[in-house]
């Protein structure tokens, strides 16, 4: 991804939930994997201004096919896909990201 499309990104996702109401979403990490072509985006849920910040939060991963003009957002389902994104959630804890 070019660094103007990186400028042009909203930094926050709306992901509808099962009500069909838009959740707020950011980004808590992007990583390339050139042997699939993919690029893996991890969101958290965005924090409002007088909420609190939680020790635990979930990460939603998601993932998009590069050098594509449109991103199309696919969800991760394969199980290699989430062991690799687990052990990056475990580097980025270790480094205390």
């Amino acid at each position: 991804m070019s660094d103007q499309q990186n400028q042009d990104l909203d930094p926050f996702f709306y992901i509808p939930n099962e009500e069909g109401v838009d959740e707020k979403f950011e980004v808590l990490y992007e990583f390339d994997v050139e042997d699939t072509g993919y690029h893996y985006i991890l969101l958290v849920p965005a924090i409002e201004e007088g909420e609190e910040e939680t020790e635990e939060v979930e990460v939603y991963p998601i993932k998009f096919k590069l050098g594509e003009e449109e991103p199309v957002y696919e969800i991760i389902e394969s199980d290699e896909e989430w062991a690799m994104i687990e052990e990056v959630l475990h580097t980025l804890e270790e480094e205390d990201f």
